[in-house]
């Protein structure tokens, strides 16, 4: 017998560069087919003729392909199968749904981790529209405004939510043709609205009679010109409810602070909770306050009073910077010797309230609108991530579809009906996670609405949401769908049903990349969530300057108290059940007044000072355990405190004064200058209002003042509740028809924390979220990666190797991935928190342990991920690994 041809190896492949020739030159639909015959016939030429015989008959056959029946042409003629037909579609759809339930472990890893990412979207969402359409539910909300003003105080602008009262009666006569409505309103104030016996304690405000209309209140029953009689109320329907049950309360009269007399002249539905008037239940025209306030009826002409707001409604023909433009120099128009104040009025549009109503050195900063972006960024990165999981299951599972591919090829299908049937697999994945993602919000929304203080509803009517829906639905479906179909469709059938189809030396570069940016950002929330708690620690920590252990603080209501807080006070430190009682003006944790307009001796040319100022009683230091620094307290042995002052540190270092004790504050005013305040003291610093800012310049003023808080020293040696209990007797025993109230100073400075810690348990929880996205993600990968190798491991095996060397061999590469991320997560987060923790001048710092934290925590969810995977193939028996082969 003759000796045959030996084979030529299987390396021995047609020119390349002709194969190029023909995908260029040949027709789409043809040249799968063409390809595949050529590269059949040299194959059998090259191992029967050699590789020569086989090169050179291929260029003849090359050439021969190269005539007008196989050149490519239009594309409209080509035949153009509809591949939307309902039974293509049908067809798809059923497909799709084997492959599902053929891989029900890879199936419940994709649809999980896009169902959770959608779901944090989907709440991420709605937090964010709750957000931006705070305040909406006034009809006129985009023509709404609040006067503002700024003034220049020592070169820096000053930006001020309040404006003096004459300032109501200058837009009337001069500027009215700018405005539909204008409305003076005190602020939100507590009151008790008496009807019988039922007695109410409820926040509301005075108001001008336009501010129904103005703000489109909703009116249920009465008039909505409800606030035209001086002694009437308009009253919330919650409020209402409280007082009269099922009557009729239009017309009934209500007392009010156990002094007036109010007729209801209507009633109004409850402002929902996203509304910056949602706190107003009831509403008494604004000439009765004026007409039982001194102080406020003569500040009718007073332009340095700045204690009143003010809101307006812009005309129809009117704009927001043109009637700024128009009224900012109104008041120094009024007063030109005030010039080096500069004071100026703007406008701050009502949908800017909530969320952009910072402002730094004169300029609109922002505000709540930077959590907006904050979490928005987050949603999407965490649907992000849930997208790469998609896109990385479905092209490291590119292999065992191939054949698939190649089959479909063969028998027609052309690359778009490819796309098509892939994209279809990842609609059909997406809409089921989408259902997934709905049940889960609608299980979540009461746990989400209590941990971010809302009261979110799933929105079932709003058409908005389902177009936002569906429009979701389809950039996520293309997002995670498009790379594995276009990657997919791209194998080439005759390679792939010869057997000698390998993913390229690069193919799992694009994996790798998006693994690495998936733990980017996970790390980098992980950096973000622990930097927010550490900040919020940093400040909770931070020296107070007072005692807040048994402090309680009791709002007063106006009038009732009046003349009676030494009666009381002899009352209560009798009981047993308090050490120390003291009367002020502001609660423990915030500053209400602020004054100016001083001189002392020694005071700088041309300095402006103002205070944070508090009115107290003689033993406001030794009731809230403050520490005098150097000089004294009031005390009643010296008469002449009545005009005394106490300052505290900052003060002191505000007014450049050295030797403080024996200081002097006069009024500025050349012509009346005052009998001057003495300080006689100086005390410790006490944080007051924003524990995340600088302790404003303060000045203690014995002078009683405007007392509105009872502050309580609790007797140490009984509990609280038995104190309390004492304490409620006494005041039930003096003032009958008044409800006892009293907060914990303790409690009241812990909710000064509430906002930032509300964001960091959101941040942290859709940080967790992501992270779960991501390990459910590299879990997915490391079961491939184990079934992939499954032979390779077990002649590993069958040579000796370790599980600990297998289990090495399998984790290396995912680690490696999650240190390049650590890489770029770090300075990434260095940079973005850096500029963070700019916004507040009480801050902590960046510290390597957060970083080193963060990493580790990444390596080991990694390790813990990946292990499991790998140390279940390294224990597979490897007879059974190899039996196959």
């Amino acid at each position: 017998m003759a000796p045959t041809q030996p084979d030529r190896p299987q390396s021995s492949t047609p020119p390349p560069w002709l194969d190029k020739l023909l995908m260029w030159v040949v027709a789409p639909h043809l040249r799968e087919e063409v390809l595949g015959d050529l590269h059949e016939r040299y194959h059998r030429r090259a191992r029967r003729l050699g590789e020569l015989h086989a090169r050179h008959t291929y260029w003849r056959e090359v050439v021969a392909y190269l005539r007008p029946a196989f050149i490519k042409r239009k594309p409209s003629e080509y035949p153009q199968p509809f591949f939307l037909h309902p039974d293509m579609l049908r067809n798809y759809f059923k497909i799709a749904l084997r492959n599902l339930a053929r891989n029900k472990g890879y199936s419940f890893i994709n649809i999980s981790g896009l169902a959770v990412g959608m779901a944090v979207a989907m709440l991420i969402g709605l937090w964010v529209y709750d957000e931006l359409t705070y305040d909406h539910y006034h009809k006129n909300h985009d023509r709404i405004a609040q006067v503002w003003q700024s003034r220049t105080s020592n070169g820096e602008i000053n930006t001020l939510i309040t404006v003096p009262r004459p300032l109501e009666m200058s837009l009337r006569n001069e500027y009215a043709d700018y405005f539909q409505h204008i409305v003076m309103s005190s602020w939100t104030l507590r009151g008790v609205v008496a009807y019988g016996n039922k007695r109410l304690v409820k926040e509301g405000n005075y108001m001008q009679p336009a501010a129904p209309e103005m703000l489109s209140l909703e009116i249920l029953a009465g008039l909505k010109e409800g606030l035209q009689e001086i002694n009437s109320i308009m009253l919330a329907a919650s409020t209402a409810k409280g007082l009269f049950g099922d009557e009729d309360p239009i017309g009934k009269i209500v007392r009010f602070d156990n002094k007036h007399e109010l007729k209801v002249t209507s009633v109004f539905a409850d402002i929902p909770a996203s509304d910056s008037f949602h706190e107003t239940t009831f509403i008494i025209p604004w000439e009765h306050l004026v007409a039982n306030t001194d102080w406020i009826r003569n500040a009718v002409d007073q332009w340095g009073n700045n204690s009143f707001r003010l809101f307006v409604q812009l005309a129809d023909n009117a704009t927001m910077s043109e009637v700024s433009a128009k009224i900012k120099d109104i008041k120094l128009k009024a007063n030109p010797e005030i010039a080096e104040q500069n004071p100026q009025f703007l406008l701050l549009p009502m949908n800017d309230w909530h969320l952009r109503s910072t402002f730094e050195n004169g300029v609109q900063a922002g505000g709540g609108i930077e959590n907006v972006w904050l979490f928005g960024i987050i949603g999407a990165f965490v649907l992000l991530l849930a997208c790469i999981n998609f896109m990385n299951l479905n092209t490291a599972r590119s292999e065992k579809r191939a054949r698939e591919v190649g089959i479909r090829k063969s028998v027609g299908s052309v690359r778009s009906q490819l796309v098509s049937q892939f994209l279809s697999e990842s609609f059909l994945v997406v809409g089921l996670a989408f259902m997934v993602a709905m049940l889960l919000v609608l299980l979540l929304i009461p746990a989400f609405n209590t941990l971010a203080d809302k009261q979110i509803t799933f929105p079932w009517e709003n058409l908005y949401f389902w177009g936002i829906s569906l429009f979701f639905i389809v950039v996520t479906a293309m997002l995670s769908g498009s790379y594995p179909a276009l990657y997919l469709s791209s194998f080439q059938p005759v390679k792939v049903l010869k057997g000698t189809f390998r993913v390229g030396r690069y193919a799992a570069l694009p994996r790798k990349v998006l693994v690495v940016l998936q733990f980017t950002v996970s790390v980098a929330l992980i950096i973000g969530t622990l930097t927010v708690f550490r900040q919020i620690q940093f400040t909770k920590n931070r020296p107070i300057g007072y005692d807040r252990a048994g402090l309680v603080q009791i709002p007063l209501t106006e009038g009732a108290f009046d003349g009676k807080y030494a009666f009381i006070r002899n009352e209560l430190i009798n009981s047993g059940a308090v050490i120390e009682m003291s009367a002020t003006s502001n609660p423990t944790t915030e500053v209400y007044y602020g004054r100016g307009g001083f001189k002392w001796a020694g005071m700088p040319e041309d300095f402006q000072a103002s205070f944070a100022w508090i009115w107290v009683s003689p033993d406001y230091v030794k009731s809230l355990g403050m520490k005098i620094i150097t000089g004294r307290d009031f005390s009643p042995d010296f008469p002449s405190d009545s005009s005394a002052v106490l300052l505290n540190k900052t003060a002191v270092e505000y007014m450049g004064l050295k030797d403080p004790v024996g200081t002097v504050l006069r009024d500025s005013d050349e012509q009346d200058p005052g009998k001057g305040m003495k300080v006689i003291g100086v005390v410790d610093d006490m944080v007051m209002d924003s524990p995340y800012e600088s302790v404003k310049p303060t000045v203690y003023d014995f002078n009683p003042g405007p007392v509105r808080f009872y502050h309580l020293r609790l007797a140490p040696n009984q509990s609280a509740n038995k104190s309390i209990a004492t304490v409620e007797g006494v005041f039930k025993k003096n003032f009958p028809d008044l409800p006892f109230e009293y907060k914990f100073v303790d409690d009241e400075y812990a909710a000064k924390f509430s906002s930032e810690e509300r964001i960091g348990k959101l941040a942290g929880v859709f940080t967790g979220l992501a992270i779960l996205i991501s390990c459910l993600g590299l879990f997915g990968l490391a079961s491939y990666v184990a079934e992939q190798r499954t032979k390779e491991i077990g002649v590993r095996k069958v040579l000796g190797a370790s599980v600990a060397s297998l289990w090495r061999l399998m984790s290396r590469d995912f680690v490696l991935l999650v240190l390049i991320a650590l890489l770029i997560a770090v300075p990434l987060a260095v940079y973005f928190l850096d500029g963070w923790l700019q916004n507040y001048t009480y801050r902590t710092e960046l510290s390597w342990w957060i970083f080193a934290a963060a990493g580790a925590g990444a390596l080991v969810l990694t390790l813990l991920t990946v292990s499991f995977q790998a140390i279940k193939a390294a224990l597979v028996d490897p007879v059974k690994s190899l039996r196959s082969e």
